[in-house]
């Protein structure tokens, strides 16, 4: 006979204080999938790390599991990563890279608790950099600072350091600081010794680089000038007042910064440690009452993406979901708090990139892998006994507007099921008019690459390869339903609907749109980006 499990509020509470959950983010090329390779690598999560693009024997980042990602070396897709390192449980959430794809990563930074943020050592701070940035500062999530590729030519640190203050309005400070200048990358400072960790390569950089610790006699012996002007900056910037204030860094006025190469695995473990020792555990959420959750209340969950295509074997469904308070159990009937109806979670995996397997518990802090979840979409609530909604997420506003249609009319219904998950993953949103009927619907997106990326999975996954026709408009907004016949009419003008009911009008350019909202009543056109926008609560 077996003994039914009982878990304590206390038992909640110690297990979500163990978590640390967080996303990595930058401008694309930055090395963030390197990155997130080298940190499951340090973690002994993989054994060997690959290069993005899978050069010679080594296979591409754990991270980049879709066929597009492998082939053009970027991240289009999230991906959730969990690994164990002593006593602590990392969710290390990788995002996609390409600004195309920032609604996606904007879906991952509302279920993390940190970020760590990426910079090319050469280019510092990049415009996708900086959206990233406010993204979290809108959040107020903490961010830890990485500035990477110190193996290759870049700018002076204290110029990094000036930038990040000038440009973010937020004070970094450095928990170590690089022997060697950029391209000559020998090792890190070691505040705690005073003295530093030097670096020693690996062949292509597939194993863990060990870093040797020096004290101050043997780092300047072997290092001269190069040790004696790292340490000398450092002191002075930690007598400026450029010291770690953890406090600071929770309330995201602060943020730690660290010099590393990704590629080859040089600083990965300072970083390791520093998740481990500052990244702020979960906490409560708050729900659309503004009325937070405590992790031990009773269980919780939030879903931030939904993915189709991941197992080609099985075409299944795979919904993201966030555990935000309780003790989740596998088999579990929980409600969707949207539709008010159970459901149920028979099939609950961790997510190691494509690799899952199943698990039967998960606590705050967790991202659970809910398979066939057909009857979720992004932004759903999930919770057991005590009800709890917590707030939606926004759709971008579409700048990019094209027909699809597919080419073999005998395949309309693998079309028609591929646009809908489409729409449903937010790859894309849908738009459809009873002029273009279901099979013409029109594909909106915040960048190009969107309309390749359903085109390559139409064709893929669904069998249904489309045809595409870009459309001459570049701005949406939504349209009150006294305007939208008089909004049709106009010329260099259409309304259609989003399959969420918004109605949606388009026009040719933001010129075109003031003319014609000049002439409607005050608030005809309202923006489309929003919590309230249909996807909301």
């Amino acid at each position: 006979m077996s003994i039914p499990h009982t878990t304590t509020s206390a038992d909640v509470s110690s297990e979500a204080a163990r978590r640390r959950t967080f996303a990595v983010i930058s401008h694309p090329d930055a090395g963030k999938s390197t990155l997130t390779e080298a940190l499951a690598l340090h973690a002994h999560a993989i054994a060997q790390a690959g290069a993005v693009h899978g050069k010679g024997s080594r296979r591409g980042v754990v991270s980049d599991w879709n066929e597009m990602e492998q082939a053009r070396g970027i991240s289009i897709t999230a991906a959730a990563l969990q690994f164990t390192v002593g006593d602590v449980v990392l969710n290390l959430l990788d995002t996609p890279g390409h600004a195309d794809f920032s609604e996606d990563t904007y879906r991952v930074l509302s279920a993390v608790d940190c970020a760590v943020m990426l910079l090319d050592s050469a280019k510092g701070l990049e415009p996708q950099t900086l959206k990233l940035f406010e993204a979290c500062r809108a959040r107020a999530t903490p961010v830890i600072t990485v500035i990477n590729k110190w193996d290759r030519p870049g700018r002076e640190p204290l110029e990094l350091l000036d930038e990040i203050s000038d440009r973010l309005g937020i004070h970094p400070t450095p928990l170590n600081w690089p022997v060697g200048i950029a391209g000559d990358f020998r090792g890190v400072t070691d505040p705690d010794t005073g003295g530093m960790t030097e670096f020693n390569r690996t062949p292509g950089g597939a194993t863990i680089a060990v870093g040797q610790a020096l004290d101050a006699d043997e780092a300047a012996r072997r290092h001269g000038q190069d040790w004696q002007r790292a340490a000398e900056e450092f002191e002075l910037l930690a007598a400026s007042g450029h010291e770690h204030d953890q406090e600071g860094f929770l309330a995201a006025r602060t943020t730690p910064v660290l010099f590393g190469a990704a590629v080859l695995n040089f600083g990965v473990a300072e970083l390791l440690r520093a998740v481990i020792e500052l990244a702020p555990p979960p906490s409560a959420w708050t729900d659309v009452e503004r009325q937070p959750r405590p992790v031990d209340a009773p269980f919780s969950g939030f879903v931030f993406k939904v993915q189709t295509g991941m197992d080609p074997a099985h075409r299944d469904r795979l919904a993201f979901m966030r555990v935000c308070s309780g003790r989740f159990e596998r088999g579990a009937v929980l409600t969707n708090a949207r539709t008010k109806r159970p459901f149920q979670t028979k099939y609950a995996q961790s997510v190691f990139g494509r690799e899952r397997e199943t698990i039967d518990e998960a606590y705050p802090g967790d991202v659970v892998g809910l398979v066939n979840a057909h009857a979720l979409l992004v932004g759903d609530t999930l919770y057991d006994s005590r009800p709890v909604r917590y707030p939606g997420l926004p759709r971008f506003t579409p700048e990019h507007f094209a027909v699809f249609r597919p080419r073999d009319a005998g395949r309309g219904k693998q079309f028609r099921r591929g646009i809908e998950l489409l729409d449903q993953e937010g790859i894309v949103q849908v738009l459809v008019s009873d002029r273009r009927g279901v099979q013409a619907p029109v594909l909106a997106a915040v960048g190009p690459m969107q309309f390749e990326v359903a085109a390559h999975r139409l064709e893929q996954e669904f069998g249904a390869p489309a045809s595409q026709e870009s459309l001459q408009y570049g701005v949406a907004r939504r349209v009150a339903p006294e305007a939208r016949a008089v909004v049709n009419r106009q010329r260099g003008a259409e309304v259609l609907e989003r399959t969420d009911g918004v109605a949606v009008a388009l026009f040719n350019d933001k010129w075109r749109m003031r003319t014609i909202a000049s002439d409607l009543p005050a608030g005809s056109l309202p923006p489309m980006f929003g919590e309230d926008d249909g996807v909301g609560p």
